[in-house]
């Protein structure tokens, strides 16, 4: 069984797309691969500088996880700061890739552009170092990535591929694979853009614990189209097109056979609004449990982070060793 390694930021609630398009596949995926899922909580402090919001946004992550349906017998779930083996292995990491290598890399250009009148950690340029150990310590084979995250994983083939070669045959190189595709949710206020914790407000945005209230009436003045036709076409009729793409993720239906229901758009809204609430509520449910009994959600980490360790520590002493560090 393959080992397949996710791994998720605590910055930001979690949102119907993030849930849609891939968290849910995590879930019904978790048979069958030998899965690890980390909160990196440690990546987040490139952008978060206020004392207990990490540590509090992390909890909240890891119970949303549990609640969504990954299993804590089936999967392991982690936060990588209870993981040390993460930081231990990124120094060498860092050693290992070029000043040249990093400086490439498209997400420190953009994101170091758009902070340039603010403060711009050296975390953000080292971050490929610590996603590759990140990565590397798990001997993951499969690592399900989307475009944007595709020069990372090159960039820790290339860590892997080089350390071998200096010190031996020691990591599993990782090879990119296409996560299966959820439903593409878009954002309702823009449904040319996808859904994104980015927007500049949230009115177009679900998020996984919005009460239902909220939801409906956020569907309610989701935006449409100019006629009054209901079909689907993403191209010519992008808000009705999501709206229907939605309700069918929702529902297990098709796009197709939902929109041959609706002749007005006020009921798709509704309806649409409706089966979200109704996915969500189990969900919601089981959030509020874990959150109202930390020592369970505790408890669930600790074995998370047992598990990963009982892996990454086996790896970590395995470069020491290719390297020839002093044994203690």
């Amino acid at each position: 069984m393959n080992r397949v390694l996710s791994c998720i930021q605590p910055t930001g609630a979690v949102h119907l797309g993030n849930y849609l398009g891939a968290l849910r596949h995590w879930t019904s995926g978790q048979h069958e691969c030998d899965g690890f899922y980390g909160i990196v909580d440690l990546h987040a402090l490139t952008v978060t500088d206020r004392p207990g919001v990490v540590g509090q946004s992390t909890l909240e992550l890891a119970a949303v996880l549990f609640a969504i349906g990954l299993d804590p017998q089936v999967s392991t779930v982690f936060v990588q700061s209870h993981v040390p083996e993460h930081s231990q292995l990124s120094w060498i990491m860092e050693c290992t890739v070029s000043f040249g290598e990093l400086s490439r890399m498209t997400q420190f250009k953009d994101k170091s552009a758009k902070r340039e009148t603010e403060f711009i950690a050296a975390g953000l340029f080292t971050y490929p170092a610590l996603m590759a150990a990140d990565i590397l310590l798990y001997d993951a084979h499969d690592v399900p990535v989307g475009d944007d995250q595709r020069q990372h994983i090159e960039i820790t083939r290339d860590i892997a591929m080089r350390f071998n070669s200096r010190y031996g045959d020691t990591f599993v190189v990782p090879r990119a694979v296409m996560p299966k595709t959820g439903a593409r949710v878009m954002d309702l206020q823009d449904p040319t853009s996808k859904m994104s914790k980015s927007a500049t407000t949230d009115t177009g945005l679900v998020y996984l614990l919005d009460d239902p209230a909220a939801i409906l009436k956020k569907f309610k003045r989701a935006v449409t189209d100019s006629d009054s036709e209901v079909r689907f076409d993403r191209e010519h009729k992008p808000g009705i097109s999501n709206l229907l793409e939605i309700q069918a993720a929702a529902t297990g239906r098709s796009p197709e056979d939902i929109a041959s229901g609706y002749t007005q758009y006020g009921p798709l809204k509704s309806d649409t609004g409706e089966a979200v609430i109704e996915l969500l509520r189990p969900i919601q449910a089981r959030y509020t449990e874990l959150m109202s009994d930390r020592a369970e959600l505790s408890s669930l980490l600790r074995a998370g982070a047992s598990k990963a360790r009982g892996i990454a520590s086996a790896t970590l002493q395995r470069a020491h060793e290719s390297i020839g560090l002093l044994p203690l």
